[in-house]
């Protein structure tokens, strides 16, 4: 074994291996080439005229095309960040039974549904008869006004959560 290294090759004198292109067949140069006249396309009809007969993808020589023909389906497009809106007649209903305080969780089982993870934001809809602590993803000032005007609390909770898991 030798110590050389072999020089680094310059790309300006790289070409392809011996053999590995082939000189293209000119077509339409006389009969006596072998595709002359009609270039090898044969007579007349849709692949021998200029456009070659590919056309578009998904041509089908006119027919109506598969992607036309099959039904839509399959899609339903749904907001980046849903939210549910919780109102204060909502809130009395839980603090009716007994509920002094209220977050995600409980909004999620009561007003949510299993596919999706929910924003929840509290409004000022009704009226409150007590106190009751509520944590959620946001609040309207009139609402705000009145949970803290009976006694309550809300801590806004900030940041994405996970998606529910499908069961």
């Amino acid at each position: 074994m030798s110590d050389q290294v072999e020089p680094t090759p310059i790309l300006s004198s790289l070409a392809p291996a011996p053999g590995a292109r082939h000189r293209t067949k000119r077509v339409g140069r006389g009969v006596g080439s072998g595709l002359g006249k009609t270039s090898g396309r044969g007579q007349k009809g849709q692949k021998a005229r200029n456009s070659g007969g590919i056309g578009k993808v998904g041509f089908e020589g006119g027919q109506m095309p598969l992607q036309r023909r099959l039904p839509k389906f399959g899609f339903t497009s749904s907001p980046k960040n849903p939210w549910r809106e919780v109102t204060l007649l909502q809130l009395e209903g839980l603090r009716a039974e007994g509920l002094s305080e209220v977050g995600h969780e409980v909004f999620q089982e009561r007003f949510g549904s299993s596919k999706a993870t929910f924003r929840f934001k509290v409004i000022a809809t009704g009226e409150l008869s007590g106190p009751i602590a509520v944590k959620a993803d946001g609040c309207s000032a009139g609402a705000r006004a009145q949970i803290e005007g009976k006694g309550g609390s809300i801590s806004l909770e900030t940041g994405k959560r996970a998606p529910a898991s499908a069961e």
